[in-house]
């Protein structure tokens, strides 16, 4: 008889994470969501945990005259959630303000 090995299942990402590999740091995301209409929202997740949400979102809201609020998840921790497109805007402030490197971002969206 034979015996035949089923292999478990394989990440291929297990050896990045655990390393200080390119792939392994984090990265901020910036993602749209479409509502209703010409109507989206801005979500960003992925800052450290250090720095003030509220500080920053009220900086985005004065800066990009828009609305917005700080949303905690259990899985995915604060998420800072802005009226209307402002995936660039945000991408520029945060390289801008020194809170993100610009390798760090990921655009997310259309």
């Amino acid at each position: 008889m034979v015996d035949i090995q089923i292999p478990t299942t394989f990440d291929p990402f297990s050896e990045a994470k655990e390393s200080d590999a390119p792939g392994a740091k984090e990265y901020v995301h910036i993602r749209i969501q479409q509502r209703n209409g010409k109507k989206s929202l801005t979500t960003v997740q992925g800052l450290k945990k250090e720095f003030s949400y509220e500080k920053i979102l009220k900086d985005l809201k004065k800066e990009f005259c828009c609305n917005g609020n700080v949303v905690n998840c259990k899985e995915l921790g604060k998420i800072i959630q802005l009226q209307g497109d402002q995936r660039k805007n945000v991408t520029h402030f945060l390289v801008h303000a020194g809170l993100v490197r610009k390798d760090n971002i990921k655009i997310h969206g259309f």
